[in-house]
């Protein structure tokens, strides 16, 4: 807490709904905004989670730069049934995967045939200024100073997004050199 008091839970992130959520006998409760606001670090096992622009935002990298990553997912729907055995995802009905009142979440199990989709949205912490990135194209233009660098260690390693440990790596080299 800002506080400094340590407080002990058991904690999960929810990826779709973007809160972390936490065990209170046996009731499934997501920590609200107002709560958000006395949070100064949330331990899960080795990994660090701040509030960063009203969401939990892990800590991946600390050095020189920081580098967070939001957690996020979509759910794809698999669409309703058309003509000629096809499907349509623009059908006008509506399908919830959680409830949430008064800081619960109620948990509803997605059928089968729907598919989460997890991703990453990635925030630099570099010179004191924050910057969002969404591909390795918008991570090398905050390396201007560095372009070819850049260039030759992504082609030479292969540094994909979808890969956190490459983008470290790949930060981690640009930092050293």
């Amino acid at each position: 807490m800002t506080t400094g008091v340590k407080n002990e839970a058991l904690l999960n992130y929810n990826s779709l709904t973007e809160e972390m959520v936490f065990d209170n006998k046996g009731r499934k409760l997501a920590i609200t905004k107002k709560e958000m606001e006395l949070i100064d670090t949330v331990f899960i096992r080795d990994r660090k989670f701040f509030v960063l622009n009203n969401e939990f935002t892990e800590l991946v990298y600390h050095s020189t730069w920081d580098l967070y990553a939001g957690h996020k997912c979509r759910i794809n729907d698999p669409g309703k049934p058309v003509g000629y055995g096809g499907t349509s995802q623009t059908s006008a009905v509506t399908s919830y995967s959680s409830y949430r009142a008064d800081g619960r979440v109620y948990e509803l199990k997605l059928p089968d045939s729907y598919e989460v989709k997890p991703y990453i949205v990635y925030w630099l912490m570099k010179d004191g200024k924050l910057t969002k990135f969404i591909s390795i194209r918008q991570l090398m233009k905050l390396f201007k100073e560095k372009k070819d660098l850049a260039k030759a260690y992504i082609k030479k390693y292969n540094v994909k997004y979808d890969d956190q440990k490459s983008i470290v790596q790949f930060i981690n080299y640009l930092e050293k050199n």
